[in-house]
């Protein structure tokens, strides 16, 4: 009897080993963005129902993952099974080959509701390389308290020469209150991202016809003037160090007056739980100059498989989980509908979505008018807007944004830091056999 028990204990030992052995471990990297933040805690309702799938988690800042997942699939290095990229790296790595592509997913995926803008982002010849966790546009964040206090009134489309004004007037350092605060910090996808449309908005470009660059023309220097005078002027202390996150800090705290960022913010702005001007926000586009080409940008974090990864299968349930309407559905129910993640689905704008989501018509807009095939007043050999797709577009932007925070800095002139950018992205560029 005893004898029994034992080879029924032994058994029983093995069958549960058995099932420990066939479970696989995927590696998610991850950026350390607050949508991020919430899908690694609502992500224990997925190994609940996939218990076959345990999730192991790294999340970094922005710079370090894109340099990290840049590194690991050029090698191949496989420490990752699911990457969160852009429309930047799934355009071009799935191009490459690196990236596995979004087939065969579930019936109940509904890869219809998508807006086509973002399915075609994620693309390469009509196979999907990545699955959108949000979309974003760019749009102006403001404090309708301060307009009002000093009688201002902020338009539906602002310029960039309005902005100015406004953040002279509600500029009070010795307050913590500063008149604007935006992107400062060094990268490609950081202050880049913004100082692009500013440029665009100007009437730049990165490149003419001819893959020249013209950071030495007219449109460029009035830009890159006119953003290092605003920010330096009345932008918060040590602006070179901030990106999205830190931005993001200084306008819940109410140190800011207006903040041109990502409209993803919307949610967190106006979440109580974690702005003290939750009330007190609002929403308009993002400014324009002399043309309204390319003033707000299109991107979109979204989950892909690299394809040296041997955990494929298992990899695609989780990203489809995490880009499902089930998954906003999660959302609504834990952290409220205001929080479903934006701009990838038709069927996350609903009634009870808009009513709740003041940003969301604002957000909806910029999505629809962004226009990666036309970013400029002039005509471009490239798309996008916020940034060029083409493979050298990462070192060079990393470069630029390097110097662009060296003149914010006051290490460098703006000229001349116009004229070492025009001559290292020329460099580059010769090197990889553009200019024509």
């Amino acid at each position: 009897m005893k004898f029994a028990k034992l080879l029924i204990g032994t058994t029983c030992f093995a069958m549960i080993g058995a099932t420990q052995a066939v479970a696989e471990t995927l590696t998610v990297a991850t950026v350390n963005n607050a949508d991020m933040i919430r899908m690694q805690r609502l992500s224990k309702a997925f190994e609940e129902q996939n218990p076959d799938i345990d999730l192991n988690w790294v999340v970094l800042e922005e710079n370090v993952l894109r340099q990290r997942l840049t590194t690991d699939i050029a090698t191949e290095g496989g420490q990752f099974d699911v990457l969160t990229i852009g429309m930047y790296e799934a355009s071009l790595w799935g191009d490459k080959g690196w990236l596995a592509p979004m087939t065969n997913l579930p019936d109940d995926y509904d890869l219809d509701d998508v807006f086509p803008s973002v399915r075609e982002g994620l693309s390469v010849d009509g196979t999907l390389y990545a699955l959108p966790f949000y979309a974003e546009s760019s749009m102006t964040y403001y404090r309708k308290d301060l307009f009002e206090q000093a009688g201002l009134e902020m338009p539906e489309h602002p310029t960039w020469t309005q902005m100015a004004e406004f953040a002279e007037k509600l500029h009070k350092p010795s307050e913590e209150q500063y008149g604007i605060c935006l992107r400062g910090k060094a990268g490609w996808g950081e202050n880049m991202a913004l100082v692009t449309t500013v440029a665009n908005s100007f009437g730049a470009r990165w490149f003419d016809e001819k893959w020249q660059p013209e950071f030495n023309g007219p449109e460029w220097t009035k830009a890159a003037n006119f953003y290092v005078d605003l920010l330096s002027k009345y932008g918060p202390p040590g602006a070179s160090s901030n990106g999205f996150n830190e931005n993001l800090a200084l306008f819940n705290s109410g140190k800011c007056a207006m903040w041109v960022d990502a409209t993803v913010a919307g949610s967190f702005v106006t979440d109580n739980s974690q702005s003290k001007v939750a009330d007190k926000v609002g929403f308009t586009f993002a400014p324009q100059e002399t043309t309204d080409k390319g003033s707000a940008w299109l991107y979109s974090w979204a989950l892909a498989i690299p394809a040296s990864s041997n955990k494929q299968e298992a990899a695609k349930t989780f990203a489809a989980w995490a880009t499902s309407q089930d998954y906003a559905e999660l959302v609504a129910e834990t952290d409220g509908v205001a929080n479903v993640p934006p701009g990838t689905r038709e069927s996350t704008y609903s009634d009870e979505y808009m009513a709740a989501a003041p940003f969301a018509k604002t957000t909806l807009e910029s999505l629809k008018q962004a226009d990666p095939a036309s970013p400029s007043a002039k005509p471009v050999p490239y798309v996008g807007i916020q940034l060029v797709t083409i493979p050298e577009f990462q070192a060079i932007g990393t470069q630029v944004g390097k110097m662009f925070a060296a003149a914010l800095t006051g290490q460098m002139p703006v000229e001349q830091m116009l004229t070492a950018v025009q001559q290292s992205t020329m460099r580059e560029m010769k090197r990889a056999g553009y200019p024509k």
